[in-house]
């Protein structure tokens, strides 16, 4: 696999939305930005909920009782598995649903420690975030020596 380029990477995708390029005068969070945002992020939803209604389908697909115990032990395990990825995906999808909230009262892309902007490019990497990289970093450091 060959790396990839600086002009490949700025054409990735980002769920399925185009990275967004910014405009010399434009103000940070625009509107126009802002929608791109809320884009990604109902984008980013709509995959997770796709998800989850292929597991339920799998789930009542695979409801076989194996008259194997290993057979029925392995299915429960990958059945625990996928409930617990899951259970992650619905904790994600409460976040992204006040991520669009904080989008909607127009309390998105600053920090909520310091308040400088978080910058593009993290939001695109983490549309989620609510620190920037510095208070993240900081964050993170706390978070080890209480360990």
């Amino acid at each position: 696999m060959m790396p990839s380029t600086a002009k490949q990477r700025a054409t990735e995708l980002v769920h399925g939305i185009k990275p967004y390029k910014q405009k010399k005068s434009e103000k940070f969070m625009s509107p126009r930005q802002l929608a791109h945002f809320k884009s990604i992020l109902q984008s980013w939803k709509q995959e997770l909920l796709d998800e989850v209604s292929r597991t339920v389908h799998h789930m009542q697909d695979e409801t076989i009782n194996h008259p194997d115990p290993n057979d029925r032990a392995t299915q429960e395990t990958d059945m625990a598995l996928e409930l617990r990825s899951r259970d992650r995906e619905r904790k994600l999808i409460r976040k992204i649903d006040e991520t669009i909230n904080r989008i909607d009262n127009s309390d998105y892309g600053y920090c909520d420690e310091c308040g400088v902007e978080i910058g593009i490019k993290r939001l695109e990497a983490r549309p989620t975030a609510g620190l920037c990289v510095d208070c993240k970093s900081l964050q993170e450091i706390r978070e080890k020596q209480l360990a």
